[in-house]
């Protein structure tokens, strides 16, 4: 997957563990652009540990010491925040705000991106450092614990983020070794399927006693059978037809 610029900056991560993960996060998500504002502890063994085979996103991470710095180059900015509302900021859920991450990142100019800002372990983002962003992203969660770790938040809204690339695409075409069951050979089914019904008098005992062909029909198709499938199934009905007919039995 092409990586789409989009940059996830942190902002004086305490916790070297933390940094990894959330490399290992962004690449899980097809996403390399990690920007590193005053780190306390960094590189770091437990950073390099907790990325896990991300260790390309850590190497290429830069580190700057000013937020204006790590903002170089971007152009819409989205601040990580617990609130629900702000009377400043526009404040998105993470659904949508991917949406809209996605959207400026497509737009940016060739060595542009959109920001993601991510805050402290404690305290988040100070007031001073959401006068970068132009709206906020907010993770709903349970009320009564809404505390979410750092790499746990950059988890969830770079898998937000690959979603909504995702509904920007087109869907790939379904490749098949065997091509699915045509009409006619899903009617030969059904007719083939009917006739060995009656000869094992397996009937509709229902009170209409009118829509079991109909409700084997829907279940069929949404199976969605492929020739050799439908082969299968004929082969097994001819199969109790030629049994029958060796014990002796015949049409009832």
């Amino acid at each position: 997957m092409r990586p789409l610029p989009i940059r996830f900056v942190l902002l004086d991560t305490s916790h070297p563990g933390n940094i990894g993960a959330v490399a290992r996060a962004m690449k899980n998500m097809g996403l390399r652009d990690l920007v590193l504002v005053n780190p306390r502890l960094f590189p770091d063994p437990e950073a390099t540990a907790r990325a896990s085979g991300a260790d390309d996103v850590l190497a290429g991470a830069r580190v700057t010491s000013t937020l204006a710095e790590a903002l170089e180059g971007c152009g819409f900015v989205m601040a990580t925040t617990a609130r629900e509302r702000d009377q400043v900021f526009r404040v998105y859920e993470a659904r949508e705000a991917a949406l809209r991450v996605v959207e400026e990142a497509r737009s940016a100019p060739p060595g542009g991106a959109a920001a993601v800002l991510f805050g402290t372990e404690r305290f988040g983002l100070t007031n001073e450092q959401l006068q970068s962003a132009h709206a906020l992203l907010r993770i709903p969660a349970n009320p009564e614990y809404e505390s979410l770790n750092l790499a746990m938040a950059a988890q969830l809204i770079a898998y937000e983020t690959l979603m909504a690339r995702r509904a920007a695409e087109p869907m790939a075409p379904v490749e098949r070794e065997v091509p699915l069951a045509t009409p006619a050979a899903m009617d030969r089914l059904y007719i083939h399927l009917q006739q060995v019904m009656d000869e094992v008098d397996f009937r509709d005992r229902t009170q209409s006693g009118i829509h079991l062909m109909n409700r084997i029909r829907r279940f069929l198709n949404r199976a969605e059978l492929d020739a050799n499938e439908v082969n299968i199934l004929r082969g097994f009905l001819t199969s109790v037809q030629n049994k029958r007919r060796a014990a002796g039995g015949g049409t009832p």
